[in-house]
């Protein structure tokens, strides 16, 4: 009998243990740790995962990323997306979504990237035209403790018009499509079958970001045309927003979030147990953890891109820049010391009359003088744009500028920069005048002559694949140099200028002027 007692006492201890122990893990908190807009700043990486480690003693803690990691930097130009892959993998997230910066390298190589990536991908928004189907799922379930947390993903469809060529083929046909229907309906589409499956909680991953467009897509109004979702994690606009409050279509308010770019901040969605959301930026340079295998990962990966870009390409006496003193966007606004440079690289490689490029191109300014390297150069220019020369009426041209100069004050990344031009216009009206183009024979301007038909240097993409706003679509290419813009760039350097940029590009030269 002692001993039944005995066996008894024992079995009630071990179930009581074992249920204080269940409450206690349904009684954790949640953390969404959460990033958008890396732009391949992969030493950040470490950092995450070993935020993600620390907390997990005491948290559910999950990885989510809202978009734009490929491509920003030389480590996702020159490996086309893999370095940057490579780490995340290592990382371990929980969800992903894509930006539009994961198309640019196009659709074949975002998938063989993806795919390598073992992790959800959601998106609620691009659309198989072909197969009249979704590509990727809308949301992953998550069941943390006795709570089931839905993410669902949602890209900008602006990504159509900026990375136009990823959505077409070869005919211009589209095969694939970021709005096939309302953003909004598709987004609470996928909130309401996330809802129907048990979702106790929805984040949206989002990568809309802050700013109107003219595709009504941007975070805040899809916010207030839907309901059901609890917190939105956006990105694409770079914005540092800790919490803003946005009232959705029933009038309930919703958070959104963002953590800026390249790693500035880690984002921190704190869920207590009663079910209250808070969010939190964390800046990286106050994270002291680091996960040690992610570091090595991303060790060997600058190994190997020291090795592939230190060579030196020439000698600068001045910075390159594209940014004012404050941070601002200066050459989404106005001209730029590194936006002249760079076309009249076009221009004069190609025999051109004039040479445009959009703002957005010139991804990084190069602070440092001295000794520049070709990881350097790619980094200014890190994209796979290729250089070709088109054929433009005068009249063509005026159009073009009044659309370009349309959105200021606002930074817009297909402002132009320009090379064998000039013009003026007025923040106010957004008039355009004093359009002249150089005469390459006398070396003086010239009013543009609207009839007359002119050279012009630029990128592909800025020909047919959406850039400069679709201004130049349909102009006959005359040539294709088949080499990249960054390549056109440092022949330009070593060729023409013999490997050292002078004074002569300290400051813009006055192509473009802006009166306020």
């Amino acid at each position: 009998m002692k001993s039944f007692l005995k066996f008894l006492l024992m079995s009630c201890c071990l179930l009581s243990a074992v249920f204080v122990q269940a409450q206690n893990q349904q009684d954790k908190s949640i953390v969404v740790l959460y990033e958008n807009d890396v732009h391949c700043a992969v030493d950040g990486y470490a950092k995450l995962a070993g935020l993600r480690d620390a907390i997990a003693d005491t948290a559910y803690v999950v990885l989510v990323s809202n978009g734009d990691y490929v491509q920003g930097m030389t480590v996702g130009a020159i490996s086309k997306g893999q370095y940057v892959v490579d780490v995340m993998k290592a990382v371990g997230y929980d969800a992903i979504t894509m930006g539009n910066h994961e198309f640019d390298y196009g659709m074949e190589r975002m998938f063989q990237l993806l795919r390598q990536v073992p992790v959800p991908v959601v998106c609620c928004n691009l659309y198989d035209v072909k197969m009249e189907r979704s590509v990727f799922a809308p949301y992953v379930m998550k069941r943390l403790g006795n709570k089931r947390i839905a993410f669902v993903g949602v890209t900008t469809p602006t990504s159509l018009d900026t990375e136009a060529y990823a959505f077409r083929d070869d005919e211009g046909n589209l095969i694939y499509d970021l709005q096939h229907e309302d953003i909004a309906v598709q987004l609470q589409r996928a909130v309401d079958e996330a809802r129907r499956a048990g979702a106790d909680y929805v984040i949206v991953d989002s990568h809309l970001g802050e700013e109107e467009t003219n595709r009504n897509s941007d975070s805040h109004l899809t916010v207030a045309n839907t309901k059901d979702i609890d917190i939105v994690l956006d990105g694409h606009s770079h914005a540092v927003i800790v919490a803003d409050t946005v009232k959705n279509k029933v009038g309930k308010p919703i958070v959104v979030t963002q953590t800026g770019t390249k790693f500035a901040n880690i984002g921190k969605l704190l869920i207590t147990p009663d079910g209250k959301m808070t969010t939190s930026l964390i800046p990286i340079e106050s994270v002291k953890e680091k996960n040690a295998y992610v570091a090595q990962v991303t060790d060997s990966i600058h190994a190997m891109l020291e090795a592939q870009t230190s060579r030196v390409i020439c000698n600068s006496e001045v910075p390159l820049r594209i940014l004012d003193d404050a941070g601002n966007e200066a050459a989404r606004m106005g001209e730029a010391n590194a936006g002249d440079i760079v076309t009249d690289a076009y221009r004069v490689m190609t025999g051109s009359d004039i040479a445009v490029l959009n703002s957005g191109s010139i991804r990084n300014e190069l602070k440092k003088t001295g000794d520049l390297t070709y990881g350097d150069l790619l980094t200014l220019l890190p994209y796979d744009n290729y250089i070709v020369v088109a054929e433009v009426k005068g009249s063509t041209i005026l159009e073009m500028l009044k659309k370009l100069v349309s959105f200021l004050p606002k930074p817009d990344g297909q402002f132009p920069q320009v090379s064998g031009l000039k013009f003026t216009t007025k923040v106010k009206d957004h008039s355009v005048s004093d359009v002249q183009v150089l005469n390459g024979a006398t070396q003086q301007y010239e009013p543009i002559n609207p009839e007359r038909t002119y050279k012009i240097a630029t990128t592909k993409y800025c020909v047919t694949d959406g850039g400069l706003h679709n201004t130049l679509q349909g102009c006959p290419i005359v040539l294709e140099t088949k080499k990249t813009y960054s390549d056109v760039f440092i022949d330009y350097i070593t060729e023409r200028l013999n490997g050292h940029i002078g004074q002569e590009y300290a400051k813009p030269q006055g192509r473009i002027t802006v009166i306020k």
